[in-house]
Formats: C-alpha cells, structure tokens, sequence
C-alpha cells in the first residue's frame, strides 16, 4: 500500500518529465538524422550527414571560445558569490531573507530585458562612458561587442545560481565546528580554509554545474553585448533554427553540445571525487 501510494505521488513528476522533455528530446534527436529540403521541408531518408558537418573543424573555435566564456563566468560568479553567500548564511541574522529575497529580486525582471539594460549601459554613449570615462579620458572607451561584456553579462545573469546553492551549503554547517575551531586557537583565516570551505564544498561544485552549463549553452548575451568576433555555439545552434531554417543540423549541433557537456560533467565529478561529496 505504502509503495503504491509512493508511486502516485511521483508519477505526475514522471509524466510531466516524460511529455515536456523526453518526447522533446527524442523528437529533436529523430529530426537530427534527416536533412532539410531546398523547400525548406524535413526529408524523408535517413542519414549522419548532419553530424558529420556539425564535426566540422570550422566549429572548434566557437565551441572553445563557448567554454572559455563558460569557464571565465563561472570563474567570476564564484569569486563574486561566495563571499556574499557567507555572509548571507553567517552573518546575515534577521535580515537573511531579506538579503535572499534582493538576490532574487533580478529574476522578477526578464533576462532579455535585462541584457538589453546593460547594452544600454555598456554602449558608446551609455552611463558608463558619460559618467566615468568620457570626462577622465577624454574618449568614449569600445565596450561593447567584446569578450569582457559578454563575460560581464553572463556573470551578472548567472550569479544567483551560484550565490545560491553555496549559501545553502553555508547555512548547513554547524555552527559548534566553527566555535571548537576557534576554542582550539585557531584564526578566522584558518577556520575558513579548514573547516568552512571543505564543509562548503557541495555548495561549490553544485554552483560550478549550475554555472558552467547554461552558461556554455547561452545565446542571447553574446548576441546583445558581443559581435562578430565573439561567437558562441549557442548562437551558431539559434541561427540555424531561426534564421537559416535548417532545423536538422541545428539538432544535431545541439545534441554534440550535449553529449560534449554530459562527459565533461562525468569527468568533471569523477576526477574531483564528488560523486562521494555529492552523495
């Protein structure tokens, strides 16, 4: 009775799961095997035509230009969270949720909304070249359409997902570790590199994940706030659905960069040991 009645609670979640992403994904991972038609029309035959393009050596820049911004956003959200993450879950008091509650508070506003703030902020006669630059150099300062703006854009778009799962970990450790700690004389310093930080680390790999993959997938801020030279494999997927129609190869892009992401992720937890953490 107690197993059925457990079955029953999660099979919404499994239907729901099942019907918005698993026939999704599968129906995007059939599509990958035909090749579009001159009419713009999905063929008939079979064929690995698509995958075979999608290999091509022309990709590689953008797929390694895709992970160093990947890589350098979650980089900079880590630098940035973590330090705001303990002192949301440490030293926060009654005004935590206060403090959780403004880190959220970007979410309430559209993404693309705010990719476009910062356009509007980062262009030529933008804020912050009137007010900072302009005056002191003499010049309005290129910051837009460069590897640093898309970089910015990611981390200030991502930088709740990291916040967030560190602050958790944070608020997890008990609080007698760190009072034994010091007890045993030992420093703030070292109490943070002993005890907080190796406690904190499941925060720190579950930000990194959090970071790092839709980062790597991201198409909207390299299309507002980077240029030609900036290229990502996210917009070379979305310029093969929705300018160049050929839905085939754009799937079958999207399913490399999946399969690439998934043995990252593999390799990623099995070589820092994490699966233990994790668990």
């Amino acid at each position: 009775m107690k197993q059925r009645t457990a079955w029953l609670l999660v099979l919404p979640m499994v239907g729901w799961l099942v019907f918005f992403y698993l026939l999704p994904l599968g129906a995007v991972a059939l599509q990958s095997f035909h090749l579009v038609t001159p009419d713009y029309e999905i063929g008939k035959e079979l064929t690995l035509e698509n995958y075979r393009r999608a290999m091509n050596p022309d990709y590689y820049p953008v797929l390694l230009r895709s992970a160093s911004y990947a890589a350098a956003t979650t980089l900079a959200c880590l630098v940035l969270g973590y330090p705001l993450a303990y002192f949301i879950a440490l030293h926060g008091g009654r005004h935590k949720s206060l403090f959780l509650l403004l880190l959220m508070l970007p979410f309430w506003t559209s993404y693309l909304v705010r990719t476009y703030c910062w356009m509007t902020l980062l262009q030529t006669e933008g804020l912050i070249n009137t007010v900072l630059f302009e005056p002191w150099l003499g010049r309005p300062l290129d910051m837009l359409a460069t590897d640093g703006s898309v970089i910015l854009g990611l981390t200030y778009g991502f930088l709740p997902f990291a916040t967030l799962p560190i602050s958790v970990a944070l608020e997890r450790i008990d609080r007698s570790l760190l009072e034994a700690s010091a007890d045993l004389g030992g420093s703030p310093l070292s109490t943070f590199l002993k005890v907080v930080l190796p406690l904190s680390r499941p925060g720190v790999i579950a930000a990194t994940l959090l970071t790092f993959v839709p980062a790597m997938g991201d198409f909207v801020t390299p299309e507002l706030l980077g240029g030609p030279s900036t290229i990502t494999i996210g917009q070379a997927i979305q310029e093969q659905y929705l300018q160049l129609f050929d839905w085939p190869f754009g799937a079958a892009l999207a399913l490399l960069l999946m399969v690439l992401m998934l043995i990252g992720i593999a390799l990623y937890l099995r070589l820092s040991g994490s699966e233990r953490v994790l668990a």
